[in-house]
């Protein structure tokens, strides 16, 4: 491999305790996500339609290459030589360690540093409790102090550091079941941290759903709750009595809940008004169960801790480079701001160890979020200060990431559902949501806050009362996963509309019907959600399939040939929240006189096929895919921006005077941003240059000729043209190749280069920019950079001066409401799934027969790529449904022993891979855009394989998952 690294591959953040920031990324041609200065572009048709995935042959053929594949001899500038970690962890999280032994390594293999939190404390090296995601997110140690007890199963207690990668690989294996190296003491019992997070969110609505909330989280405030031991507490409080009240933190990546309790601390009187309208709630429940008009169902739910089994560890490699003070860190993550913010906090108290620079690179990687702001890269981070100028590669194996990676949090819900017998009209939706979030904080209130916003599923309820609390105990960590809370907590308000469809004696799918949200109604936090959701229109389509329409017969049929075995059906629709409370986006794209079209872009690839679809939407707006891409990019030197967080009055004051300024940079891989939120810039981008470039440029060649050409004789306007495999034409003109255009636009000293930055809160930022060439323009935009064509005038290049760009300051910004954060979700996807399945009486074992999925999509710009999410997404909730589990606690993944030779995962055979079909609604016009659907593709397979069970056996399931063992027992 080669290459170098300069300042063109990265992206200085600014300076972060003292501390020069920058990201880059991995500068190698092979790594073809990040550098492909020579793609290939045969993966594209002419026709605008991916033959294959952009780095599809780079996948079949072993050549895509992840951030574990590199080792420091791989990296320009970077050592040859490598040292290599594992961590001690303590498995018992009830007594106090009292240190390690490590004498069975014998002589030979000793390590050449073994790391202590005692050390780490001398040198003043331990978890950051001021970074931006709250005091105790990353926990409270690296390391377990001699004389503590372990917070969590599986905390780190040691690090050894080896010189010798055989040394090192020896020791490791010797040492993986090893019981006597962890010393213990006195038996303490566990001591997790102080719980995380307890909120409510009581809305009233009015008269009708298109009336205005009474009382709603979004125009007041939600409740901020306390805990006393595990119990928690509302306001008022007792001043007498003591209480723990968890802090607001910051980072707001569960929605709005944090501007919801911001305000419920700057206005204690709305919280008492919502806790009065919470106790009228009470009360409303308690005299439905006396009311002969009224049905009540209260039901438990049980969501279990499951492992995401990501096919790449987590795994770091860190050098820190005393002659230069630079901290060197390559890793696989999700949120590359988010690991430098942490790496510079950790590294500014230090007392021994000068870092003046950051330098991160990241990697292709792929997580289903279990590398969204993991704690794992700390420990690299830490064992570089101490391996003698070498740098130190940590990665996991398998039994190590089940023992120490991030999980899926279980969920405990206690739901109450109220509403009219005679119309099945829902009147009231009561739930608290208790979220286990182990021993180390991670994103666990924010998957809490999600898992009550989206416990409304497709409903509409005038009244809710949602509960979000997010737990600590000893179980090991869990954090961002795949359906972020809300899988777990649709599922269970899923399970019960069916139940009550059964009591009711209505059709399940009717029922739905009654109560589905319509456009224009509101959440339960008193948003509203845009657009149409179109539950209605998917539910009357879902209504007439066939595994649905004949599943009274098929039943009978199936049971009289099949002695032995119970057939069934179920249904479940869902709606799944896409993108968060503050998304950003960032690109370049331009092109020279040839017309060589180069794009650089945030997108970082994770095993969505996110690079392929930002090609795919240049395509849709030029004619052309490009032919130099680089993706994970993180520098932008055309856009010198900064960030810093802002309430509403600092934003205001920051819209109008520093046109730097930007609320988010750099967009986290998450949350299924990536087709509608990070490629609204790609969007912008290409049709900035469509109308302000291309567009100039094809009047100028239809209107040669005498008169005005061609051209004059025709009425055509900019909403006439249109994109084809022929390049742009329209309105009876003939199509013009992009690079006769790209010429001509040179020479006209047209734009041909655009760099431009969003930013949304459930609602883009505009802005107003002055823009020679153009003149000016409102736009969904933030921040905009052009660079001019060759026949530019002087004056105009001269003012290319940032990094070959001219920054258009804006004149004024125009900012989502900070309060417009407490509205979510508003951007979703609606999704229903049809399952077929038998039951064999003797043995519980349960056998999906088939699966019809039915999705809003929105305009697909890869189908396949949201087919392929589809079926990974349904073999994943299969999974989770019927046979994933880890155990939180004794004999729980905490211990080490865990491997896939005891977590079950669904195969083949398991998921009815050849029997599965897919309906997509069509968009509602031409211009309606792309969903994000890649968190939803798992969802509603779960409840509707549930109800399927409850259809063959005539028993319900409110437990997840579903095995064998308590299929058996319902029907003993």
């Amino acid at each position: 491999m080669s290459g170098h690294i300069s300042r063109r591959n990265f992206i200085k953040l600014g300076t972060i305790a003292g501390i020069a920031v920058m990201v880059g990324k991995l500068p190698f041609a092979i790594a073809m996500e990040l550098d492909s200065d020579s793609p290939s572009t045969d993966w594209i048709g002419q026709n605008g339609k991916a033959r294959f995935r952009w780095d599809g042959v780079e996948k079949v053929t072993g050549r895509k290459n992840f951030a574990r594949d590199y080792r420091a001899k791989d990296i320009p500038g970077w050592p040859k030589k490598q040292s290599y970690a594992f961590m001690l962890k303590a498995t018992e999280a009830d007594k106090t360690f009292e240190g390690i032994d490590i004498s069975m390594l014998g002589p030979n293999l000793q390590p050449d540093k073994v790391v202590l939190q005692e050390d780490l404390i001398r040198d003043g090296l331990n978890i950051p409790q001021d970074t931006s995601m709250g005091k105790g997110f990353y926990g409270t140690n690296i390391l377990v102090p001699l004389g503590d007890t372990p917070p969590i199963i599986g905390h780190p207690v040691a690090i050894l550091i080896y010189h010798d990668f055989d040394k090192y690989s020896a020791a490791q294996r010797m040492l993986r079941f090893a019981t006597n190296t962890v010393k213990y003491g006195t038996v303490t019992g566990p001591k997790p941290p102080a719980n995380y997070g307890a909120a409510r969110y009581v809305r009233i609505g009015g008269n009708t759903p298109l009336s205005p909330s009474i009382f709603s989280p979004y125009q007041d405030s939600g409740i901020k709750g306390g805990f006393d031991g595990n119990t928690p507490i509302w306001p008022p409080y007792d001043p007498k009595h003591a209480i723990s009240i968890p802090p607001v933190i910051r980072k707001d990546r569960g929605g709005g809940f944090i501007q919801a309790l911001h305000q419920a601390e700057k206005s204690p009187d709305k919280q008492e008004k919502a806790m009065d309208y919470a106790r009228q709630i009470e009360q409303e429940i308690a005299a439905a169960r006396q009311d002969p008009d009224k049905f009540v169902i209260e039901r438990h739910g049980f969501s279990q801790s499951i492992d995401p089994c990501a096919m790449e560890p987590d795994n770091c490699n860190t050098w820190y480079d005393a002659q230069t003070k630079t901290l060197h860190i390559l890793t696989a993550t999700q949120s590359p701001a988010g690991v430098v913010n942490a790496a510079a906090e950790l590294s500014k108290h230090n007392k021994h160890f000068s870092v003046e620079n950051i330098v991160l690179l990241t990697g292709s990687t792929v997580g289903y979020g279990s590398k969204d702001y993991s704690v794992f890269p700390f420990y690299s981070m830490v064992a570089s200060f101490y391996a003698d100028g070498l740098p130190v590669r940590m990665a996991n194996d398998r039994y190590e990431q089940f023992q120490m990676g991030m999980k899926r949090h279980s969920i405990e819900m206690d739901v109450t559902i109220i509403g009219d017998k005679k119309t099945g009209k829902f009147d009231v939706l009561k739930g608290t949501y208790n979220c286990n979030g182990g021993g180390r904080e991670n994103l666990s209130v924010a998957v809490s806050h999600v898992a009550v916003r989206g416990a409304q599923s497709i409903y509409y309820f005038p009244k809710s009362d949602l509960t979000a609390l997010a737990m600590a105990t000893p179980a090991v960590e869990a954090g961002s996963m795949r359906g972020f809370g809300s899988l777990q907590s649709m599922a269970v308000t899923e399970l019960m509309v069916d139940e009550i469809a059964h009591n009711l004696n209505i059709d399940p799918i009717e029922l739905r019907r009654r109560n589905a949200i319509l456009e224009g109604y509101p959440n339960t936090q008193g948003g509203v959600i845009a657009g149409d959701p179109r539950n209605v229109e998917m539910l009357n389509l879902a209504e007439k399939h066939p595994i649905w329409v004949d599943r009274e017969k098929n039943k009978v049929d199936y049971e009289a040939k099949n002695p032995g075995k119970l057939y069934g059906v179920g249904f479940a629709q869902v709606q799944q929240v896409y993108g968060s409370s503050g998304v950003p986006t960032i690109l370049s794209l331009e092109f020279d006189t040839n017309g060589k079209l180069t794009m650089r872009h945030c997108m970082q690839e994770i095993g969505t096929g996110g690079t392929t679809a930002q090609q795919v939407m240049v395509w849709q707006a030029l004619s052309k895919a490009p032919d130099v891409v680089e993706f994970g990019v993180t520098e932008f030197a055309e856009l010198p921006l900064k960030t810093s967080w802002a309430d509403q009055k600092k934003q205001d004051e920051l819209s109008k005077t520093d046109p730097y300024w930007t609320p988010a940079l750099i967009p986290d891989m998450s949350s299924s941003s990536g087709v509608y939120y990070i490629g609204f810039g790609t969007r912008q981008a290409g049709h900035f240059l469509l109308e302000n470039t291309l567009w100039p440029a094809a009047k100028s060649i239809w209107s040669e000729g005498p008169g005005g050409g061609a051209f004059n004789g025709l009425n055509v306007e900019f909403a006439d043209i249109r994109v084809g495999p022929d390049g742009i034409g329209g309105g009876g003109m003939k199509p013009i190749p992009f690079d006769i255009l790209a010429k001509r636009a040179h020479e006209m000293g047209l734009i041909t280069g655009v760099a431009v930055h969003g930013y949304s809160s459930w609602q883009w930022a505009r802005a107003e920019f002055d823009i020679p060439t153009v003149g000016l323009k409102n736009l969904p935009l933030d921040a905009i950079s052009v660079r001019y064509g060759d026949g530019a005038p002087q004056e105009l290049k001269k003012q290319m001066t940032t990094g070959g760009y001219h920054f258009i300051k804006r004149k004024i910004a125009y900012y989502p409401p900070t309060q417009r954060a407490k509205a979510d979700p508003t951007t979703v996807t609606p999704a229903s799934c049809l399952v077929e399945l038998n039951v064999n009486t003797m043995t519980g074992e349960v056998d999906v027969m088939r699966h019809h999925m039915i999705m809003d999509p929105g305009t697909m710009i890869v189908p396949e790529l949201v087919s392929g999410q589809i079926q990974g997404g349904t073999a994943m909730g299969i999974g989770h449904a019927l046979m994933e589990e880890l155990p939180l606690y004794e004999d729980g993944p905490g211990n080490g022993t865990w491997n896939f030779n005891r977590y079950v995962l669904p195969r083949a055979k398991d998921v009815a891979v050849w029997q599965q079909t897919i309906d997509y609604l069509p968009p509602l016009s031409e211009t309606s855009p792309p969903k994000g659907m890649a968190e939803l593709g798992m969802i509603p397979i779960l409840p509707a394989t549930s109800n399927a069970l409850t259809h063959a056996t005539g028993k319900r399931f409110y437990e997840f998952p579903i095995t064998v063992d308590k299929i058996k027992k319902a029907l003993s």
